[in-house]
């Protein structure tokens, strides 16, 4: 795209009637528009195209510093999702662009290019906004788009000796300026959560949640304390003392439904815990598969509703399947399935999986020894697209997972 500040530039075409049945071409420049129509027409690209509009001409420069126009940009509805992937050493932010589809590089914020937190995970999304944790346990808060970060106030009540399940954040359905971020820490059946609120800059106290009992919740057996084995995230029977992946340890979601905001994390047994933060009550879904069967398992938020990724072998082959929670019938049920010609190959190689919805979709990272494969989801036509490999400076990146963002210029941290 070129442009100058001749009024030749940037010329649309437009017909216009004379004399009944002769039609003549007239044109009209861009800078025709007054200021506020202009940047809410540009409001309207892809946000990639932002990067670009400092080369474009003097007027576009002054668009992309506009409050304005950041302001224009909040009113847009939705926006394509990009997906963070993270990759065990990479001092830098690869995203997947799925309105372009393509593999897109972006440098991280100079808070986080500091020695003591250059190994911060991300942990957690929301909106434009990511959170990532660092290994003292602080969280920092980061748009990827501007590079703009803050770190938040330190735990200084953490809860001694708990260990922390999951990790979510959410943005204000209201004004889109604030959020909040939650942990849920404890051991079944003794869990409990803390919150910090962006618009009060501090964290509240521990609550406690108790135990759900319904005919679909899970008994807690105290003789399970002396299990020396248990199902990690993975359907791998590990030793207790072995911990997940750092991308994958706080693997969790939230919901709003009905007013009632809920936390879904996965049990260090494989279980769906949901974490009800309105009622302040808990309770275990039922397996959807044999305590000792292998296989991979995530949770994931599409449209408001928690559902499960889950590879599993089968009749000697893989099969990778969505699974919805009916709460009528109180029974998993199967909304979407890979074919078994695609999934296939991972039969035997004990892949994990991590993923992440966007909307439609699903984003799912497979990974294993042998394999490392990108795998895109629309449950709308149930469509598998495998995606290509990511090649930064004639080497190919492989990534542990994915988190899923829309990327906004003007979401403030």
């Amino acid at each position: 795209m070129e442009c100058n500040d001749q009024h030749e530039s940037g010329s649309l075409k437009r017909k216009l009637p004379e004399n009944g049945d002769r039609l003549l071409f007239n044109t009209f420049s861009l800078d025709d528009f007054n200021e506020d129509l202009f940047e809410r027409i540009l409001s309207w690209l892809p946000t990639s195209t932002f990067f670009r509009l400092n080369s474009v001409c003097k007027r576009w420069k002054s668009v992309a510093a506009s409050a304005s126009f950041k302001l224009a940009c909040s009113h847009i509805p939705s926006r394509d999702p990009w997906f963070l992937m993270v990759a065990p050493h990479l001092n830098q932010s690869v995203i997947f662009d799925s309105a372009e589809s393509t593999w897109k590089r972006l440098n991280h914020p100079p808070l986080l290019q500091e020695e003591s937190n250059q190994n911060c995970m991300p942990v957690a999304v929301s909106g434009g906004l990511i959170c990532y944790r660092k290994l003292s346990g602080n969280l920092i808060v980061s748009n990827p788009v501007t590079g703009s970060c803050r770190e938040l106030p330190p735990l200084h009540s953490t809860p001694q000796h708990e260990p922390l399940n999951a990790i979510v954040m959410s943005t204000s359905s209201i004004d889109q300026h604030s959020f909040k971020i939650v942990l849920v820490f404890g051991e079944l059946p003794n869990l409990l959560f803390k919150v910090y609120y962006s618009s009060s800059g501090c964290w509240e106290g521990e609550t406690a949640l108790r135990r759900k009992l319904e005919d679909n919740s899970i008994e807690y057996d105290s003789a399970d304390d002396n299990v020396v084995y248990f199902l990690s995230k993975a359907g791998i029977v590990v030793a207790s003392n072995m911990q997940r992946s750092p991308s994958k340890q706080f693997s969790s979601v939230i919901t709003n439904r009905d007013g009632q905001e809920i936390v879904y994390f996965l049990s260090s047994s494989g279980n769906v815990v949901a974490c009800n933060l309105t009622c302040k009550c808990f309770f275990e879904y039922p397996k959807l598969l044999p305590v000792f069967s292998e296989y991979s398992i995530d949770v994931v938020e599409c449209h408001g509703e928690m559902l499960v990724v889950l590879l599993s072998e089968f009749l000697e082959t893989a099969t990778l399947r969505v699974w919805k929670y009916d709460e009528t019938n109180r029974g998993w049920r199967q909304i979407a399935a890979m074919p078994v010609a695609n999934s296939h190959e991972w039969y035997g190689k004990k892949a994990d999986i991590n993923c992440v919805g966007a909307g439609n979709q699903i984003f799912i990272c497979l990974s294993s020894t042998e394999l490392c494969t990108y795998i895109l989801c629309d449950l709308e036509i149930n469509k598998w697209i495998e995606l290509p490999k990511c090649c930064i400076n004639g080497e190919v990146i492989d990534f542990m997972s994915a988190f899923s963002f829309e990327p906004r210029i003007e979401a403030p941290v």
